[in-house]
């Protein structure tokens, strides 16, 4: 009884040390939102925000790198999605790029005025959202932006590790503007934070395997099918081989140190 009430206590300080994060960063994202210029300098605070969270809360983190993001090339990055922890994940990544989120998170108070102003938001209910959030990714890319875009469309698998299936959307932005798509496996935020409604925190290292692209040059949309297959082994492949030999009920929280684990 003792442990469960720590416990909460514990995930209730991380969402305190989240929401902090966010309302210390917000007058600087307020300046990219009215000043377009200062616009690359938004990954920058991504990284803010999410080591200021993650150290707070105990959870070193590690990117082990299969291959070294280009300066200056654009990619479509795309990860498996079994957690929100997912996307404070993607803000260490050293690359400028837009999100594109679901319409939900633009309601959220402060947090959902930066979302919409900063990133791009799609009702996936409706179709006509649908096509305008494909249209504002690509004007995105034209306008130098690498973009985010979870290519299960949401935390929708009942099972993680199992990843839920593909969409068309960020193969089709990347075929169309002949940009590579860079895979990114998060084999244990299922585990760290699950998506279950508590918002219980299990702190253990978060990590990230950032893949080598996968080239779209001279594909057309005929190819989606078999993109979506290529990207799925190899995230799939990646995540059995984090998840073999793992326990995978959340455990009791430990103690870590936080900060960064290296690259």
């Amino acid at each position: 009884m003792i442990r469960r009430v720590l416990h909460r206590i514990y995930s209730t300080y991380s969402l305190f040390m989240f929401g902090l994060g966010f309302l210390l960063l917000f007058p600087f994202f307020l300046l990219l939102i009215f000043v377009r210029p200062l616009r690359p300098f938004l990954h920058w605070l991504h990284w803010l925000w999410a080591a200021f969270f993650l150290g707070f809360s105990g959870v070193p983190w590690r990117i082990r790198y299969l291959y070294r993001p280009r300066r200056g090339q654009q990619y479509v990055i795309c990860a498996n999605h079994f957690s929100i922890l997912d996307i404070v994940s993607m803000g260490l990544l050293p690359l400028h790029f837009m999100f594109v989120g679901k319409e939900s998170l633009s309601k959220i108070p402060l947090f959902g005025y930066m979302f919409r102003k900063l990133h791009i938001t799609v009702n996936r209910n409706s179709l006509k959202d649908r096509y305008k959030a494909l249209k504002k990714s690509m004007q995105a890319i034209d306008e130098g932006n690498s973009l985010v875009m979870f290519p299960e469309g949401g935390v929708l698998t009942d099972s993680p590790p199992q990843m839920a299936r593909f969409k068309e959307g960020p193969f089709r932005v990347a075929i169309e503007k002949q940009i590579p798509i860079l895979p990114v496996t998060i084999p244990h935020n299922w585990i760290i934070l699950p998506d279950d409604g508590r918002y219980l925190l299990y702190p253990r290292r978060c990590s990230m395997v950032v893949h080598p692209p996968i080239q779209t040059r001279g594909l057309t949309l005929d190819d989606i099918p078999r993109l979506q297959q290529e990207l799925y082994a190899l995230i799939d492949a990646e995540l059995k081989k984090w998840n073999s030999h793992d326990d995978r009920r959340p455990q009791p929280a430990e103690a870590h140190t936080p900060g960064p684990a290296g690259a």
